[in-house]
């Protein structure tokens, strides 16, 4: 008989960031696989084992926070002469 794996939402900090594993559909949503921050997802994510913490980030790139990407700026002619 194998191990089961129990997991639940208290295991993480509130404002952890996760991974989806897998799909989940809920009756009025569904979450695509990718990194969601703890209270987005619902319980069933963590109860069924599609939510994975996600590895600890080493060097330099742990410094690095996540900021939303400036509008590019279009260059116009009168800008080049």
């Amino acid at each position: 008989m194998g191990l089961e794996r129990k997991m639940f939402r208290g295991m993480f900090a509130p404002g952890e960031l996760v991974e989806l594993r897998q799909m989940c559909f809920t009756p009025g949503r569904v979450f695509q696989p990718g990194k969601y921050i703890v209270g987005e997802l619902p319980d069933v994510a963590f109860e069924m084992g599609l939510v994975e913490r996600l590895s600890p980030v080493k060097g330099k790139t742990a410094e690095i926070q996540y900021t939303e990407t400036p509008p590019e700026t279009e260059s116009s002619p009168e800008a080049e002469s």
